[in-house]
């Protein structure tokens, strides 16, 4: 199993890559960083088992984990299995790795040499959250619990690679019922000082979406 941990960083979409093992004879891998990944434990499920590698490199298991299939057709793994399954997790912006030393976030733009499947494995984790903006609150997963309206707006914009209208967006976003005020304020600047908001959405029948912008 095999886990695409992405965040933001410097503005980009990030990974999380974890150094290489040695292999025997002391010498290393034929790639210098690799996804996180491991074995299947006799005991546990394809989810349970992703919860765990990721909380061996985050500390502890993303709030978003969500599988994205299983890759093989013979391209190269690092652990040079047939047969990987691939989850993504998302981690909120500013989130420091606890293992400095063996692992680190790397800007999706600029990645190190990866193993061809896990190549394709952080490609298609992309597409599959930039798929999910609309149809679900995967943006809220990558800020902190809160946040500024513009903070929130840049994400929904990295996501969706696009700009958007910032009166538009508020309105979609009151529409949406999925963010509360608080009682914080931040400066921003030279501005007046901005408020803070946390994801709290209505309760509803159905599981809360995403914000649709037309």
């Amino acid at each position: 199993m095999d886990v695409v941990l992405l965040t933001v960083l410097d503005g980009q979409l990030a990974v999380a890559l974890r150094r290489a093992p040695a292999a025997k004879g002391g010498e290393r891998l034929r790639e210098r960083w690799v996804l996180p990944w491991g074995i299947g434990r006799f005991e546990e499920t394809f989810s349970q088992g992703a919860e765990r590698i990721a909380a061996e490199t985050l500390g502890e298991a993303p709030d978003w984990l969500l599988q994205i299939g299983a890759f093989g057709d013979g391209r190269r793994h690092p652990g040079a299995s047939e047969i990987s399954v691939a989850f993504v997790g998302l981690v909120p912006v500013g989130t420091s790795l606890p293992s400095e030393d063996d692992a680190e976030f790397f800007a999706i733009a600029d990645l190190p040499a990866l193993a061809p499947r896990q190549r394709a494995m952080v490609d298609a984790a992309v597409e599959l959250v930039q798929s999910r903006v609309s149809q679900a609150p995967v943006a809220f997963r990558l800020l902190p619990p809160t946040f500024t309206l513009s903070e929130l707006q840049e994400m929904y914009e990295l996501l969706l690679d696009r700009p958007l209208h910032k009166a538009s967006f508020r309105r979609s976003l009151q529409a949406a019922r999925i963010v509360e005020a608080t009682d914080e304020w931040r400066s921003e600047g030279r501005g007046r000082p901005a408020q803070l908001f946390r994801y709290a959405p209505r309760r509803r029948k159905n599981p809360p979406r995403g914000v649709r912008f037309e």
